[in-house]
């Protein structure tokens, strides 16, 4: 098979999500008429256009009937993000004038969830624009994959595969073949829980828009806020005390939420990766919390739910900021630095390396210190999530999982030594390790390093990051081999 014939397995299926996308992508127009802003009709209805036109051509290339390789399965993955990022930025291009780079940079942030943004002035953005950011967000989550799951129809395995970069936690608990099978109930569980959202946080007295807006950034983790200050903005601590359920909610194993569906019963307290992600927040905010008194000499209150926000913000990949971290303890940064690394659950929206991946390779770690002192005839079993693996299943998911997390720290070091050669050299290292960190885990957090001052360089880096983050490293590696050698190296 040539390198075409390759290609050409999976650019149907690329074609097929891209015009479903684009379909999703109108809804901003409907915010543009109800806002009165009909200079902003052209620009936004540059996205479903683009999107649907490149969808068509893909879908006009000869089909390759056979299901997709690994491989090939990552490449569509990459090639649908990146395809979406360059798209998702001509909006901000001619509805809002800002530069090309920028604007693929705002749009590649929307749509890995990461919230880092190029604009100078949010709160000056039409309308439009603001729901265009929170709707990339949206769609970004967990949305863009029931879309497509639900759409794509070639075999069960071909559309697992076409999402094994957003692979569960492993073969027999994940719940993604049952989802496959399912992914209109994926959806409306995903809708389900932006409206139980959207209410929730209403009863703060935000308006019906800003409750909507955060309700969809919050159960997406992504971030993105409609005022420049974010959630700051609202002076609100009633906002912030509501916004922390939804932005759990977004983080936790949303298998949870497809057995509710199912079962009726909510096993919350019955999954590790659950468990665990309410110590993070736990430990977090008791630690932060008393760096806020100790060290900013903020008052019990304040710091208390600084606190708990910050620190649900971090463990959640959420990115959502009530305070300016810049001025913080060097100790406290360095505990967020940490919860943002580590992140949300597998098979949620959030970023970072996940909380499962933590958990297998600690276990594993001890698994191999247990093997160790024991006779080699020995059968020392590996547990997870209350089931023993055989040994050859274990070794192997262990050392998946480690090399993603050593892949993600290698990403982050060559990173920041290439961001900190296209700034002035005095930049102090600490602020950029951390936001390059929080790109890379699709936090969004900042120190406010990342800025429209960065140099171009510094900011295609930061775009291939948060893309990367997004897709967990192997993902994009395999989409730049596939370029360069095609799928058969």
């Amino acid at each position: 098979m040539n390198r075409l014939q390759q290609y050409l397995v999976v650019t149907g299926d690329i074609g097929e999500i891209l015009r479903y996308i684009s379909a999703g992508t109108c809804v901003p127009l409907i915010v543009a008429v109800i806002f009165g802003e009909p200079e902003m009709i052209m620009p936004m209805v540059t996205v479903p256009v683009a999107l649907f036109c490149i969808g068509s051509l893909f879908l006009e290339l000869p089909r390759r009937d056979k299901e997709p390789k690994l491989s090939q399965a990552f490449f569509a993955v990459a090639a649908t993000w990146i395809i979406c990022a360059l798209v998702g930025a001509l909006p901000f291009v001619f509805g809002a004038g800002m530069p090309y780079l920028d604007a693929v940079f705002e749009a590649m942030s929307g749509w890995t969830d990461t919230g880092m943004t190029m604009s100078r002035d949010v709160s000056a953005l039409p309308k439009t624009l603001l729901f265009w950011r929170t709707l990339m967000e949206w769609f970004g989550g967990i949305g863009i994959v029931a879309f497509s799951v639900a759409l794509l129809n070639r075999s069960s395995v071909s559309s697992l595969r076409l999402y094994s970069s957003e692979r569960m936690e492993g073969k027999k608990d994940a719940y993604f073949p049952s989802a496959v099978e399912q992914g209109k109930n994926i959806w409306k569980i995903y809708l389900a829980l932006t409206i139980a959202g959207t209410i929730l946080i209403s009863l703060s007295g935000v308006t019906l828009w800003d409750a909507l807006n955060i309700a969809m950034t919050a159960i997406s983790t992504g971030g993105f806020t409609i005022h420049t200050e974010g959630i700051a903005y609202y002076d609100n601590r009633l906002l912030e005390l509501l916004i922390i359920p939804v932005m759990i909610a977004g983080a936790l194993p949303f298998k949870l939420y497809f057995m509710l569906r199912r079962t009726h019963k909510f096993k919350i307290f019955e999954d590790d990766q659950a468990k665990l992600l309410f110590a993070m927040i736990l430990a977090g905010f008791v630690l932060i919390t008393a760096d806020l008194l100790a060290f900013n000499g903020m008052d019990p209150f304040s710091a208390v739910v600084n606190g708990l926000f910050m620190a649900t913000a971090a463990a959640t990949s959420t990115g959502f900021q009530t305070a300016d971290i810049s001025l913080w303890a060097p100790v406290s940064v360095l505990i967020l630095t940490l919860m943002v690394f580590v992140g949300g659950s597998s098979g949620s929206t959030a970023g970072g390396v996940k909380l499962s991946r933590v958990m297998v390779g600690f276990k594993g770690i001890k698994w191999w210190f247990q093997r160790s002192f024991k006779s080699t005839k020995a059968v020392i079993p590996f547990k997870y999530n209350g089931r023993n693996i055989i040994k050859s299943e274990a070794e192997l998911e262990v050392s998946r999982n480690m090399l993603t997390i050593i892949l993600f720290i290698i990403t982050i070091a060559i990173t920041t030594i290439v961001v900190m050669h296209f700034e002035q050299p005095d930049i102090d290292t600490s602020l950029v390790i951390f936001d390059v960190i929080s790109a890379t885990g699709n936090n969004g957090i900042s120190t406010g390093f990342v800025s429209p001052d960065m140099s171009a360089a510094s900011k295609i880096v930061f775009i291939l990051q948060m893309w990367l983050g997004r897709l967990e490293v192997m993902a994009v590696i395999v989409f730049f081999i596939s370029l360069i050698r095609g799928f058969e190296w």
